[in-house]
């Protein structure tokens, strides 16, 4: 799960959260649930790092599972997996990152100060004494009104940008605030989206000024997976899609960089909320840049099993959930560099192959049915952008995403069904009538500054117009043993199983979205995006195909 949910409900790991509410009657095994957790979050299987020994071990043991399940292949010709074509890029020793103003140098540390890498397939990066100009949140967005660039030209330049979007931080009642939904992230918030927009503007490189509120994680949850392989789909020309490097930078750090220039940062930062912000050269003020790195291209897989519909196999009705995590990685105080990803995603995993289960053994849909375990989540959403790209079958005439993204343990189930997007598209209304069925409701999501929706793999999906649902059962809570569990657990080694685990309540939150998916496969509904969302263009561009 990429979206750092500062919100998790985590006394779920280990207490009730709600009164116990009634099963589902579909059968989903809370004790099977588990042991594929327990078996998915061993050391065995190393982490689950993409183009790893760990994921030659997951995807066996995945395709072993499905095939068990009474699910076919769903990849190209009938295969269990899809192929992706990554570039992979590997730290190769230390880094060398310093500005330079006024006949002195400020030395920053690579991982206490600042994180760099890059995107681009090449073994060296060197940027020497390119000036820096801050460029408020780095949204264009003429839908909204509103450019940061302003046309300045930035190519050659260093661009450090805001965390989050103009929206963040707004007081109540600003006459300001609006333009980017309010507290609820958009896509302009995103670093990804930052990054690309530099690298499309020509910038030498991109560089995000950390805030944890406004990030949704801490510096050390960065920290600790900066070490890890980065990945990205193979691009016909990365130099125009890339920028030399990227990272992001401590807020401490970034204000001494902009007093040395004369700058006030928290003035500059309050002027990038208006429209009317203009880029900001910090005067006198350069920076280099220099690391190693190995650049090679990798494959990882898909691995994807599918029902077929008895009627109208050609329409799909998808679930998807991502099988890596960190891999092998920086030693926590303990020791322990496993990051096992119990949580974050086994337990999405184990709910695909408790869906298939259930499609297998009961009435045959009449739309197929595909499930999705995706490799490369964690690296940036790579398995779905590739199938997104490539897809197996046509997303034109396919019916709805459901994600499935980090499941709580816990016996007891939680009358609350957050929705990560809520209101953004129909599959809302589906999953209310199920929910309120079995004593539950649904909540919209309660930390929406975070940008949840744009953090998980429905969204490369929802780009090309599929609409996406994805709930988050248990995760209402704002709670100091859920603040514990983004600080101390997530995307760290101490995201295991222990024997004390029950699935439970995770199974039904399964049963509720096999009860979606099944409506969904055995009706005609074409669920649409609502009025507003940024999706609804692209899956009006297809409607032709689903008549």
């Amino acid at each position: 799960m990429r979206h750092a949910y500062a919100a998790v409900s985590a006394l779920a790991l280990t207490t009730a959260c709600a009164p116990a509410l009634a099963q589902s009657a579909t059968v989903i095994d809370p004790a099977r649930m588990n042991e594929a957790v327990r078996v998915l979050a061993s050391d065995e299987f190393e982490g689950r790092a993409p183009a790893s020994p760990g994921e030659e071990k997951t995807v066996a043991w995945l395709v072993e599972q499905f095939r068990a399940a009474g699910a076919q292949g769903g990849g190209p010709d009938g295969a269990f997996v899809q192929i992706a074509h990554l570039s992979r890029t590997r730290q190769d020793g230390p880094a060398s990152v310093a500005a330079h103003v006024g006949g002195r140098t400020i030395a920053m540390e690579r991982g206490p100060d600042v994180l760099v890498s890059s995107d681009r397939p090449v073994n060296h990066i060197t940027v020497t004494d390119a000036p820096v100009v801050f460029v408020g949140y780095g949204a264009t967005a003429p839908e909204r009104q509103w450019d940061d660039f302003k046309g300045v030209d930035v190519r050659g330049k260093i661009v450090v940008v805001l965390v989050n979007d103009p929206d963040f931080e707004a007081p109540e009642g600003d006459p300001v605030a609006g333009r980017f939904d309010g507290q609820a992230m958009t896509f302009y918030g995103r670093w990804t989206y930052k990054f690309q927009e530099a690298a499309r503007r020509g910038a030498a490189g991109v560089l995000v000024v950390h805030e944890t509120k406004g990030a949704g994680y801490g510096w050390s949850t960065l920290q600790n997976s900066s070490a890890a392989p980065k990945f990205d789909i193979v691009r016909a020309n990365p130099d125009a899609e890339r920028a030399p490097f990227q990272g992001w930078i401590q807020q401490a750090k970034a204000q001494e960089l902009f007093a040395a220039a004369g700058l006030d940062f928290a003035a500059l930062k309050a002027s990038a909320r208006r429209a009317d912000f203009r880029p900001v050269a910090l005067p006198g003020l350069t920076m280099s840049v220099d690391f190693g790195q190995i650049a090679d291209r990798v494959e990882t897989k898909n691995v994807i099993a599918r029902i077929p519909g008895a009627e109208r196999p050609n329409e799909t009705v998808m679930y998807g959930a991502h099988w890596d995590g960190y891999g092998v990685g920086t030693p926590n105080a303990q020791g322990d560099n496993i990051y096992n990803a119990a949580v974050d995603n086994a337990t999405g995993v184990a709910a695909l192959l408790e869906l298939a289960r259930a499609f297998a053994e009961g009435p045959r849909p009449k739309r197929s049915v595909l499930f999705a375990a995706w490799s490369g989540e964690e690296a940036g959403l790579l398995g779905s952008t590739y199938y997104a790209a490539n897809p197996v079958w046509p997303l034109e005439t396919t019916v709805a995403d459901i994600n499935v993204d980090s499941l709580l343990p816990g016996t007891e189930i939680d009358p609350n069904v957050v929705v990560i997007g809520k209101g953004k598209n129909q599959l809302d209304d589906v999953l209310a009538r199920h929910a309120a069925q079995a004593g539950r409701a649904l909540i919209a999501d309660p930390a929406p500054q975070a940008g949840a929706f744009y953090r998980s793999d429905h969204f490369p999906l929802a780009l090309k117009g599929v609409p996406a649902l994805f709930p988050a059962a248990g995760f209402t809570g704002a709670s100091a043993a859920s603040r514990d569990y983004v600080r101390s657990r997530y995307h760290q080694p101490t995201d295991e199983w222990d024997e004390t685990w029950r699935m439970d309540a995770a199974a039904a939150d399964v049963a509720l979205i096999y009860a979606v998916g099944r409506e969904l496969a055995d009706s005609e509904q074409w669920p649409e995006w609502n009025a507003g969302a940024e999706f609804g263009p692209a899956r009006d561009a297809s409607k032709t195909a689903r008549r």
